[in-house]
């Protein structure tokens, strides 16, 4: 998927991942920076009680209630997060390129699994069986045309037969994806959950050949064992929204394939899929600062004009069959403001919700920001972290995240987990190994809602 770079000039050379920032940042900025985070976190709990203020979420600032159930189907979890974080690091430096990628999907799959089995079957099926979920109004979709066209008119509170709230909270395209599966067979919960991690852990090849396009393939092996032993894996397959992470992982793949090779298809290929994640969510028009930048990564703007033709066409498909999503967004946001969101406080939220971020990506992100921060001129990783970050901070001062955010966030997360791979080798395994620790304690201590 690297293009060869004596063939094609106008992409410039960059200097590899261990060239750069490992000896350009201090211990003492990253223990700093991570005790920021923690303090953030620290206060995000500490602040409600203090201030005798109910923030409408009952673990603060987790959308999570406090259930510790360590029990044996704990025991293959620990197991496996010990392999991982032996193994992996080793594998992405030698093991040859596809078995990098096979290796991301296989781990993330495993990972993803032996966390939420730690409940046994309920781990993954729990969510699905929700009325609030997707699944509920799913099956009981008869026309797809006719939920179209009468999708705007179900979302207010007071409508007749009125949306459960995911389906309601999103445009039809999420829906759509669980009307799908339901058709083909697939209704039962746990193996809704499966189908949904198998997509999910998808997500890994997307970014680690994205990193590999922009930039190169030793940059790419250094993230693949982060991405995989992020906290973020609690979430990752048990929602809908780690789905949105594979499609629009995928788009950026694709988009960065058409700029770095002068590809007409991949880049009809990446406004489809990122046109799509539109009809997903909301909030992923905000993925639009992703796509800009890897074509300034690239240095082009030449997919651009194939990629909103590929967008476009999403959006014609959907307009013509009822759903306007210009008309559909103000009336979500009454139906989002007339519910609990009213309730929760934004003076809190707006900094609550990095702290909620902060469970999905763990210290080790934070400890990475100082380095990150010095190469950010020449390392395409932390560009593309940058742009997330910013994305996640558009969508916090929008208002239209608060809390949630462990579950919202995540086609933003990925690309910033990648993060703590610039950090100096020694400290590669244990803070591996306190991102395994940060996972199985999100998990095993917290009843968390996805």
């Amino acid at each position: 998927m690297t293009s060869d770079r004596r063939d094609e000039p106008h992409v410039r050379p960059r200097p590899s991942l261990r060239d750069v920032p490992r000896l350009l940042a201090s211990p003492r900025a990253a223990a700093t920076s991570a005790g920021v985070g923690l303090l953030l976190v620290v206060a995000s709990m500490v602040v409600p009680r203090l201030l005798d203020e109910d923030v409408r979420v009952h673990w603060p600032p987790l959308h999570a209630d406090w259930d510790p159930r360590i029990g044996v189907l704990t025991v293959p979890a620990v197991v496996l997060g010990l392999v991982l974080v032996l193994l992996l690091p080793r594998l992405a430096r030698s093991a040859p390129w596809r078995a990098v990628l096979l290796t991301g999907f296989t781990a993330t799959w495993l990972w993803i699994m032996a966390l939420a089995l730690t409940e046994g079957t309920d781990g993954l099926a729990r969510v699905f069986e929700r009325r609030q979920e997707y699944v509920y109004d799913a099956q009981s979709v008869g026309s797809i045309h006719t939920m179209l066209q009468t999708f705007v008119d179900r979302i207010p509170f007071d409508a007749p037969d009125n949306w459960y709230v995911h389906v309601a909270g999103h445009p039809p395209g999420a829906l759509l994806y669980f009307v799908g599966i339901d058709r083909l067979g697939i209704t039962d919960p746990f193996w809704i959950g499966v189908v949904c991690v198998t997509i999910a852990s998808t997500a890994i090849v997307a970014v680690l050949l994205t990193l590999r396009t922009l930039g190169s393939e030793q940059l790419a092996r250094s993230a693949m064992p982060w991405i995989v032993l992020a906290p973020s894996a609690v979430w990752m397959g048990v929602n809908g929204d780690a789905v949105f992470t594979a499609v629009a992982a995928w788009g950026l793949a694709l988009l960065a394939v058409a700029a770095v090779h002068r590809r007409v298809l991949p880049a009809i290929g990446a406004g489809v899929l990122l046109g799509y994640c539109v009809y997903l969510s909301y909030g992923l028009v905000l993925l639009g600062i992703l796509a800009v930048a890897v074509l300034i990564i690239a240095r082009t703007w030449r997919p651009l004009p194939w990629a909103l033709g590929g967008a476009g066409v999403v959006a014609a498909l959907f307009t013509l069959g009822g759903f306007a999503w210009w008309e559909a967004y103000p009336v979500l946001r009454e139906r989002y403001y007339a519910g609990i969101a009213s309730e929760r406080a934004y003076s809190y939220w707006v900094w609550g919700d990095i702290a909620a971020w902060t469970f999905t990506v763990g210290l080790a992100v934070w400890a990475a920001f100082p380095y990150a921060a010095k190469a950010f001129r020449t390392n395409v990783l932390v560009q593309l972290a940058a742009a997330a970050l910013l994305t996640i901070a558009v969508a916090t001062l929008s208002g239209m995240s608060k809390a949630e955010v462990e579950r919202i966030f995540l086609p933003f997360t990925i690309w910033v987990v990648t993060l703590p791979s610039l950090l100096p080798g020694r400290w590669h395994r244990p803070l591996l190994l306190s991102q395994v620790v940060l996972a199985l304690c999100a998990q095993q201590l917290l009843l968390t809602r996805w």
